[in-house]
């Protein structure tokens, strides 16, 4: 038990690990060690109560019950979301729920502003320059945007044909896509590399290229549909 403050000095007080404490007009010291297991325990604690991201079951999200076709942000003209110069599409909504995500705020279906015919045309307009590489789609979640996303990909195909590649990060797996429904399967039919996988918060590695986590994989679509297996991009570094 504390022992009862036997010093009459005024001001703070400190005696090595003890804690000067007022208790209905006595003083007392308490020895702080002795609280240090608890502490430790509650941060275990909190470490395993940390939610993972969430895993749907086959077909269990249609963007057809989520998407309200909104986009979070357009950027043109940019160099860290994929190789090259890129025009970066940001669709709104996604329901991994994935700790750590660097764009908490596009996981809200309703955010942002409604996908247009004008913004698509200025997409196309960007893309036409001759040192933007290719158009990227990130989130929220592509795969629960297919109705914008299918738009914009049907239409750089028409435009460009393949001079212009496009990119897609998902939540989703490769494996998990393969059962998903026809619509994820579309688009993911059309695009050129695929960002797969939740970011996992305790697998986080900021020298990775173009991922957040080790377990993201940098996928050659159209070489993983003609092998039958996933085929890693070939410009992969690290």
């Amino acid at each position: 038990m504390p022992s009862r403050d036997q010093n009459a000095q005024e001001g703070p007080d400190i005696r090595h690990n003890y804690i000067k404490v007022n208790v209905g007009g006595d003083t007392i010291f308490v020895d702080s060690n002795q609280y240090l297991p608890n502490i430790k325990k509650d941060r275990a604690a909190r470490k395993l109560r940390k939610h993972k991201p969430k895993d749907p079951k086959p077909k269990e999200w249609l963007a057809s019950e989520h998407s309200l076709q909104k986009i979070a942000d357009y950027k043109p003209f940019n160099f860290v979301d994929g190789e090259g110069v890129r025009c970066s599409l940001y669709v709104s909504g996604c329901l991994f729920d994935c700790p750590g995500c660097y764009n908490l705020v596009a996981q809200n279906f309703n955010y942002g502003r409604p996908y247009t015919q004008e913004l698509e045309d200025q997409i196309i307009k960007d893309m036409s320059e001759d040192y933007v590489q290719g158009l990227t789609l990130l989130g929220g979640e592509p795969f629960l945007n297919t109705q914008v996303c299918l738009k914009i990909v049907n239409r750089i195909r028409k435009e460009f044909g393949h001079k212009k590649d496009i990119w897609s990060w998902s939540g989703y797996t490769w494996d998990e896509l393969m059962q998903e429904s026809e619509d994820k399967l579309e688009l993911l039919s059309k695009i050129d590399i695929l960002v797969d996988g939740r970011f996992e918060e305790d697998l986080k590695d900021l020298t990775l290229q173009f991922r957040g986590s080790s377990n993201q994989r940098i996928i050659d679509v159209p070489a993983s549909f003609k092998a039958g297996k996933v085929v890693i991009w070939k410009n992969l570094v690290h």
